[in-house]
């Protein structure tokens, strides 16, 4: 194709000459470099009678619709590898398979348990798992993760079954304390008082001075910095807790304006904190754990427990808005919020991480939510 276009170019540019009488160049001769024959398009009739067919109309399925047409499509495709593994003479391993078919609830002295047919959901301890009965709602939401399930083996992942796993930390950590065992409290203790070190709520950027600086945020319409919006959000959760949780303690930034060496709390205050998560119930801890891992926060974590627990209805404020999902993620994520609004989001990375940490602080609200 490129050599016949230089050929012909080549061609059509010798085609030019000068003229000496009258001192102009003749015009080149015209070569058609295709030799088919043009012919026009044949337009067919229309031969359809009647008027057009109605657009469809989309139908709503409920949520046991979903659930059935799901399991029946996982059902196909487990048969069709099951055939192929007998015709292999490989075995199915029988935690490809979904063992049970139905998924219930049982009332027991106790509490609520959640059944496979007739076998109960277990701890890793292989203890009954078992929710307290000012919970109910908590025992519906583990019963729909194991309905939802396509067979045994995705149990075995704690994000396809994150209810029945904070439920089993938390039941493990009161298991554990009614044997006079604290280790698993001391290292839940012990792992927050380092994210308090680094707090997500306490690392403020720094002033921008540079010119640069304030061009960018000319140009981006913003009303405030960075450093300001994070003052904005923090302060509120700040002096909630000094003056409902921690009375007298002080909370101070971990990140000075001059250096990026994060300056850790007073004596004072981490001996304060540490005393208040020494005497959570195991419940309350087991959400405060998630929370904070979610998070990196402890004073959002905190902040959260405080607000939807069933241990602290005193410390809960019912003429303000309440302190929910939306604010604990908008805390958290301030900064990532403010960097993708700048440059650009990347795709199935922030988004994904997004609806993560609203998964992970809705786990921790169901684990400590409840009546009594």
């Amino acid at each position: 194709m490129h050599t016949t276009t230089l050929r012909v170019a080549s061609n059509a540019a010798r085609t030019w000459r000068c003229d000496s009488s009258i001192g102009r160049l003749a015009k080149p001769t015209v070569r058609h470099i295709g030799s088919t024959t043009p012919r026009p398009a044949t337009a067919l009739p229309i031969t359809a009678t009647g008027p057009p067919p109605s657009a469809p109309i989309p139908t709503s399925s409920q949520y046991g619709d979903r659930v059935d047409e799901r399991r029946r499509k996982a059902q196909l495709l487990q048969q069709g590898k099951e055939l192929r593994n007998t015709q292999s003479g490989k075995k199915t391993s029988p935690l490809k398979k979904r063992f049970w078919k139905d998924v219930h609830i049982r009332e027991v002295p106790e509490g609520y348990q959640v059944y496979l047919d007739s076998r109960p959901v277990r701890t890793p301890t292989k203890a009954i798992l078992t929710v307290p009965r000012s919970k109910p709602h908590l025992a519906h939401a583990i019963a729909i993760e194991w309905d939802m399930l396509e067979n045994a083996q995705q149990a075995l992942k704690n994000h396809n079954i994150p209810m029945t796993s904070i439920v089993a930390r938390a039941q493990d950590i009161m298991e554990a304390e009614a044997r006079g065992d604290t280790t698993v409290r001391d290292e839940i203790i012990t792992v927050a008082m380092r994210y308090l070190d680094t707090d997500t709520l306490l690392c403020w950027a720094p002033n921008q001075t540079s010119d640069f600086a304030a061009t960018l945020e000319k140009q981006k319409d913003r009303p405030s910095t960075l450093r300001d919006l994070q003052i904005k959000t923090a302060m509120p959760i700040i002096s909630y807790l000094k003056t409902s949780v921690w009375p007298g303690v002080e909370i101070r930034p971990v990140l000075d304006e001059h250096t990026i060496m994060p300056a850790k709390q007073s004596e004072v205050t981490r001996s304060v904190i540490q005393g208040w998560m020494a005497g959570l119930p195991a419940w309350e801890l087991a959400a405060l754990e998630r929370a904070v891992l979610a998070g990196k926060s402890v004073l959002i974590g905190t902040r959260l427990l405080i607000e939807w627990s069933e241990e602290f209805r005193d410390l809960q404020r019912s003429s303000e808005k309440r302190f929910g999902i939306e604010e604990a993620s908008e805390a958290a994520s301030l900064e990532v919020k403010w960097q993708t609004g700048m440059w650009g989001e990347v795709e199935d990375t922030h988004d994904v991480d997004n609806e993560d940490i609203r998964r992970q602080f809705g786990s921790a609200i169901l684990l400590i939510s409840g009546h009594r």
